[in-house]
């Protein structure tokens, strides 16, 4: 199913989101993330000047390093286009995300971290799809030792509509903690 045919309009903007997940020799996970922001159209921007149609507005990338318990243990930053001189020196503040923990949580850390003015809104943004990406990296069907079984309920448990506790899907994937009608 797709969208439903839109309206005449003109298309502006492009904003693209790339994000992949790596597992790596030694053990520890990357979670690669990028944002490019283009225009259709030229622009005279305050600062930049001229810029032509297509030329990135922004283009931002990360790579969170991660343990198997979701911990940051390294974090890379680059900012290869941004509107302002200034914006790539927000990289060394998200060194203090090492040692967070990605899942509950997360958004907290982040903002704390590099929150409003110490950090960029874009590449702070990034980290959130970032996330996602690092549970569908690591969280694969793989087998583990029985985690159907496992008493700790998952965290993703009650997260959406298919995860519903009461729902099918918990009642045949994780029955230990279906709370439905038996």
């Amino acid at each position: 199913m797709s969208l439903s045919k839109p309206a005449a309009r003109k298309h502006l903007h492009t904003r693209t989101i790339k994000c992949e997940g790596f597992e790596r020799d030694d053990g520890l996970f990357d979670i690669e993330a990028q944002i490019v922001d283009q225009k259709t159209y030229a622009v005279d921007e305050p600062i930049r000047g001229h810029r032509k149609a297509g030329t990135p507005v922004h283009d931002m990338q990360l790579r969170l390093t991660l343990s198997r318990d979701m911990t940051v243990r390294a974090i890379e930053v680059v900012t290869n286009h941004a509107p302002y001189d200034i914006c790539p020196s927000v990289a060394p503040g998200y060194q203090k995300l090492i040692g967070a923990r990605v899942g509950g949580g997360w958004r907290k850390a982040v903002t704390e971290a590099v929150g409003r003015t110490r950090g960029c809104t874009h590449i702070t943004e990034l980290l959130m799809p970032a996330a996602t990406v690092a549970f569908q990296t690591m969280g694969s069907w793989k087998p583990q030792a029985d985690a159907s079984q496992s008493q700790a309920k998952p965290m993703f448990i009650d997260g959406c509509k298919a995860w519903a506790s009461d729902g099918p899907v918990v009642q045949k994937l994780f029955p230990m903690h279906y709370r439905g009608r038996a």
